[in-house]
Formats: C-alpha cells, structure tokens, sequence
C-alpha cells in the first residue's frame, strides 16, 4: 500500500474540551468545535476542514490545468458549504461549490473548468467509495 502523504498526520486531545492540536508535516495546527457546541472556536471544526479541503483542491486543480493550458485567468473564488438529508432513511451529505472567475470567459471554457473541478481529488473521494480502517491501540 503506498500512502498520499509521507508521514501521517497526528492529532491528540487532553482536557482542554474538544480542543485538538493536529501536526503535520511542517507544523501544528489547532481544532475546535464552535462555542454553541462546548468548545471555545480556537479553531476550525471538523466540518470546516472538511469543506475547505473541497474548497482548496478545487482551487489548486484549476490553476494547475489553467497555467497549463496558459489560459489568461488571474483570480479564482471558490465558495462551498453542505447540508445534510434524509433520503429513503438514510442521511445524504450534499456539498454546494461555487466557483467564481474575475473576468468573463466563452461557455466552452467555462464548461471544460467546471468538468476539472468535478475531477480535483477530494471531489472524487466524497463523490466516490471511501473506506475507513480503524484501529484502536493503548500505549502500556
């Protein structure tokens, strides 16, 4: 099996409530929950990072194809948010994305960079199978 990231990220918790610090390869960041949920919004929540994974990918994957392609495009906003439905019984996660160009662009161009966000890898991982293995361990 061959890993994305070359050292895991690492997160732990003491007893500060729900306050998390989360390293990675260049450095540490801290986690939150919203105060409305116990916590002191020190920093971003679960959900928040989640959606801004969506949001940066989103971005990254268009610039590449955009230098790439040497298309004339300077700025690119993305804004995302999701919701959750039930459907048939079951809960549904939608993810809405936004993405907004500083200049106007014929509706082929537009079509091919809304078809390489749909292919960013973190929109193919939630639009697609993801497994979870968990593992519990105690450090005796």
């Amino acid at each position: 099996m061959k890993y994305i990231l070359e050292n895991p990220v690492v997160g732990h918790i003491a007893e500060q409530k729900y306050k998390t610090t989360i390293q990675w390869r260049n450095g540490e960041f801290i986690t939150d929950e919203p105060e409305k949920l116990g916590g002191k919004d020190l920093g971003p929540d679960p959900y928040t990072l989640l959606i801004s994974s969506l949001v940066s990918c989103t971005l990254a994957t268009l610039r590449m194809y955009i230098d790439k392609k040497g298309l004339d495009i300077q700025e690119i906003s993305v804004s995302s948010n999701m919701y959750l439905k039930i459907e048939k019984g079951q809960v549904v996660t939608y993810f809405d994305r936004e993405i907004a160009f500083e200049q106007d662009m014929d509706e082929e161009t537009r079509g091919r960079l809304q078809q390489i966000a749909e292919e960013c890898p973190i929109s193919k991982i939630l639009k697609g199978n993801a497994i979870v293995n968990t593992v519990v361990s105690t450090n005796t």
